[in-house]
């Protein structure tokens, strides 16, 4: 099997790495970095290209897409973080009352 084949790769592996690749794009990574990245990241929740049989299944580990989610928030300064908080706190009031 020729260096980066994707032939051992469940249909639902590719579909998480498209989805993911899709994500990097949208970030201005060029696409064949975003596919890389989309599949080294596919690779450490599931341990690598997945084939079908009883008993050949281990757990994914989803930490990677959680960290995702996490990073984008430290992006935003505290001073925006701050304004952030205020506005949601006045939101809360003006629809309580």
């Amino acid at each position: 099997m020729p260096r980066g084949d994707k032939s051992s790769y469940s249909s639902k592996q590719k579909r998480k790495a498209k989805h993911i690749a899709e994500g990097y794009a949208k970030k201005g990574v060029s696409k064949k970095t975003a596919k890389a990245r989309a599949y080294a990241t596919v690779n450490k929740e599931s341990g690598g290209g997945k084939k079908s049989g009883s008993g050949r299944g281990k757990k994914e580990s989803h930490a990677s897409s959680r960290k995702g989610g996490r990073k984008a928030a430290k992006g935003r300064s505290h001073a925006a973080s701050v304004r952030a908080g205020k506005k949601a706190a006045a939101t809360r009031k003006r629809r309580s009352s």
